[in-house]
């Protein structure tokens, strides 16, 4: 499969859509191009590493890919928060967007290579790859929006969060590498941790609602 060609089939119309949209709107847009840019990048260095060390399936899922994600789903935040030094409500938005189309393209890409038959199952593997992704990237985001204020903790809380993120990726594609109750421990895992995450934000702007930023 030539996953550039389906980059281009979906980049297209985006572009098309952002300079009809307007100036107002660039970011919004360019933030979603670079999340898929972000994975196809991933992809070419992902399978360069496997057969570089000759790994095996879940070697690549479990060592590789986690380490090589996401240290690539950072470069466009980190461009952002160095060139434009956005606000932090903004930074968090960017991050959203950022990671979940970098899944958006992973699933679509998935979807193409092994088939689109069984419905159910890929909603599952849609929604958890998704909550997987922004569960990472917001650890990793919103993290660095803090540490980022402390120069003295800019570096150790980088590479902290950073290895958090893929000790968190490397947990999901092992779990889902194996059949039955594991896999569906590995589905169920991120998404639960999504739906803990917002619910801990709510309650905490409902007990400080100053603390809006």
């Amino acid at each position: 499969m030539y996953i550039e060609n389906v980059f281009v089939c979906m980049a297209a119309p985006l572009l098309v859509g952002m300079f009809v949209a307007g100036r107002r709107y660039y970011f919004d847009f360019w933030f979603i191009l670079a999340g898929m840019a972000a994975c196809l990048l991933s992809a070419y260095v992902n399978s360069f590493f496997t057969g570089f060390y000759h790994a095996d399936v879940i070697s690549a899922a479990s060592e590789i890919t986690p380490v090589v994600e996401e240290i690539i789903k950072l470069f466009p935040l980190l461009f952002y928060l160095l060139v434009f030094e956005p606000e932090q409500k903004k930074a968090r938005i960017a991050i959203i967007i950022i990671d979940a189309s970098f899944a958006t393209f992973e699933n679509i890409c998935w979807m193409t290579e092994n088939g689109a038959a069984r419905l159910d199952y890929l909603l599952l593997r849609g929604f958890s790859t998704g909550a997987m992704h922004v569960v990472c990237g917001t650890l990793v985001g919103y993290g660095l929006v803090f540490v980022w204020q402390r120069p003295w903790l800019k570096a150790a809380g980088t590479m902290g969060l950073l290895c958090a993120a893929i000790t968190f990726h490397a947990m999901y594609n092992l779990l889902i590498s194996f059949p039955g109750v594991i896999r569906n421990i590995g589905y169920g895992m991120p998404i639960v941790t999504a739906v803990l995450c917002v619910a801990g934000s709510r309650l905490h702007r409902t007990l400080d609602p100053a603390d809006d930023s």
